[in-house]
């Protein structure tokens, strides 16, 4: 028998930052959303736990910009962007929004860990939004990602942090060449026997 219990949803329509360290909000594309963030982290703290052995958190993110993927050039990339729980990193990847010719692309991880050469944006769930500052008049600079994990856990509170390590050397505003956001986080709490 399984038991599942929603103990925290966030989409921000709400203006709610109970519990969130380096929340900060902002309407983009008509909705108000969390961010934005340039290597930065944010975590949120649920307490009060029910029972349970596992939690599944659900994170859906927005990359906004010039994000480059995997290059190891120490300029524009890797683009890392990683989450995780209490003190222990669970997942870290790259993404790019670059366009992708038979004679350049850059690679992204996502969706799996780094360093996994994918064309950018795979297993996106949205890619036609405009870019949010450097490239706020195109369309297809924001990307939305939906990332689930499922983690065993069972203490009575815990705390949720993602955040990035992003690389523009060669930007005289790095914010606004290369940021993310947060759209939704929504924790499960589930009991299996």
């Amino acid at each position: 028998m399984e038991l599942e219990q929603v103990v925290y949803s966030n989409n921000f329509g709400d203006l709610n930052l109970t519990g969130f360290e380096n929340g900060k909000l902002f309407i983009f594309q008509n909705d108000t959303i969390a961010g934005n963030y340039h290597n930065e982290e944010v975590a949120v703290t649920v307490p009060d736990l029910p029972a349970h052995n596992y939690l599944k958190v659900t994170v859906d993110i927005l990359i906004h910009d010039t994000w480059d993927g995997n290059p190891k050039d120490g300029v524009g990339g890797p683009d890392f962007w990683y989450m995780g729980y209490d003190s222990r990193e669970i997942f870290r990847t790259t993404f790019s929004n670059s366009p992708c010719e038979s004679t350049y692309c850059l690679y992204q991880s996502y969706p799996n860990d780094y360093f996994r050469q994918n064309v950018p944006k795979s297993g996106a769930v949205r890619t036609n939004m405009p870019g949010l500052c450097l490239f706020g008049a195109f369309q297809n600079y924001t990307t939305r990602y939906s990332i689930s994990k499922l983690i065993p856990h069972s203490n009575s509170s815990i705390r949720i942090y993602m955040g990035d390590e992003l690389m523009a050397a060669n930007s005289p505003d790095p914010l606004c060449d290369e940021s993310w956001s947060i759209a939704n986080v929504e924790i499960i709490a589930i009991q299996t026997n």
